[in-house]
């Protein structure tokens, strides 16, 4: 008996002394705790006995976390999170140029000048929210929809446009993927690293709702929840995935109500109020770098664009639920009202920024469409220090391909090979 109640000795301080008890009394609270705990090793601390017959199926719903309304007012006075004046403004610059760059990108793309382009729309927040929460030392685990968080961190237009040609400045070289779920348990080992190196950091690895359907998914959470890792699994849910309504997708209270399956801190925020993304991500770091805990948030957002990216053209969302939503809850303009209130902003502002980020985003595609692609070679390189056998003989044959058939490959448009 004394056996089986021990563990709930160790895990709790509600029975300390539960063991050092002698005598009958001893014997009598023993039994009688025995008849209510359940003690198999797979039980939870705090798991009880019934004899009622119960099949769950009603939890309460999440609420979901926000600081801002609508109109951009703070909804109840002190939740106002204490961000620098110069901070909020770069958040909204970055919101803004980002913005300008999908309108530019996603046109280039039509036009046939790049292969392929994944815009932002009324997803910015989830990412100058997150961005400005956290430092330069945690470590970034992005899907394709994090340019924002990239480019609050420093990396430059320039460098966006060099990526989007997958020219030799680029710095993947032309290597990029659209990962869906497997940043999910990397991330998690990720921050696992980070934990046992003694770093004061943590990890922040973003997916979608669509994402959260995959395998990977439940993995990560599930390595991250026992290893105790300091990772924020951020998931920015729009109710459609690629083209998949939710309801399609799953059961239940959404993305947010797995994090309990897994033991995890989990917040349910509104994805439009970067002010609310900002403040939960805050406290989600706090969480993850001193407590040593995974934390999930599911930040519940509008893609205003009725495609998912420029390979399809999904029918999902309707065009018409699209112009609404960018009328009614565009979270740029939300913020942009925050900021006038708080005489931060201005329309003069505003047009100078958004003609300067035009002028700044055509000059850096301009440049980068000049720019040659990769030496060929670099399709074998930047993943083994000495290339094994399989991938020599696969450059040979590309080679010989190659020399045989040169008109079929337009050399001219790559670098020369190095020396």
């Amino acid at each position: 008996m004394f056996t089986r109640l021990a563990r709930f000795t160790r895990t709790s301080s509600v029975l300390p002394r539960l063991v050092r008890v002698r005598g009958n009394a001893s014997a009598s609270a023993a039994t009688s705790l025995a008849d209510k705990n359940v003690s198999f090793p797979g039980a939870t601390f705090g798991s009880v006995y019934t004899e009622k017959m119960e099949f769950l199926s009603d939890f309460p719903t999440i609420p979901t976390y926000r600081v801002l309304d609508i109109e951009g007012k703070v909804i109840v006075e002190g939740q106002d999170p204490k961000i620098a004046e110069d901070n909020l403004i770069k958040m909204y610059q970055t919101m803004v140029k980002l913005n300008q760059m999908d309108l530019i990108l996603y046109d280039a793309q039509r036009q046939g000048r790049i292969s392929f382009y994944m815009t932002h729309h009324g997803e910015e927040a989830t990412l100058l929210g997150t961005a400005a929460a956290l430092t330069n030392d945690d470590v970034f685990f992005g899907q394709y929809r994090e340019v924002g968080f990239m480019m609050y961190r420093g990396f430059t237009i320039q460098q966006c446009m060099h990526q989007c040609y997958g020219n030799e400045n680029d710095l993947g070289k032309g290597h990029i993927s659209s990962p869906l779920g497997p940043q999910i348990p990397q991330a998690a080992g990720s921050a696992y690293a980070l934990k046992r190196e003694g770093k004061d950091a943590c990890v922040i690895c973003f997916f979608g709702d669509g994402a959260a359907s995959e395998g990977d998914f439940h993995a990560g959470l599930n390595i991250a929840a026992t290893t105790e890792a300091p990772v924020i699994f951020f998931c920015r849910n729009n109710g459609y995935a690629i083209s998949t309504p939710s309801h399609e997708q799953y059961r239940g209270d959404g993305i947010a109500s797995r994090g309990h399956g897994y033991g995890m801190h989990t917040i349910r925020v509104d994805g439009n109020d970067v002010l609310a993304v900002y403040a939960a991500t805050k406290e989600a770091r706090r969480i993850a770098v001193e407590e040593h805990k995974p934390v999930l948030i599911e930040a519940l957002t509008y893609r205003y664009c009725w495609t998912h990216s420029t390979s399809d053209d999904s029918s999902l969302p309707p065009k018409e639920e699209v112009a609404d939503w960018t009328k009614q809850d565009n979270p740029i303009n939300r913020f942009r009202k925050y900021l006038e209130a708080k005489k931060l902003w201005s329309e003069d502002k505003e047009q100078a920024l958004r003609k300067e980020a035009r002028a700044e985003i055509l000059k850096a595609f301009s440049a980068a469409e000049k720019v040659k692609k990769p030496a060929v070679s670099n399709l074998f390189t930047d993943v083994y220090d000495e290339l094994p056998w399989n991938l020599v003989e696969q450059k040979g044959k590309l080679d010989e391909l190659m020399a045989k058939y040169p008109t079929h490959f337009d050399l001219d448009a790559h670098a020369k090979e190095p020396k």
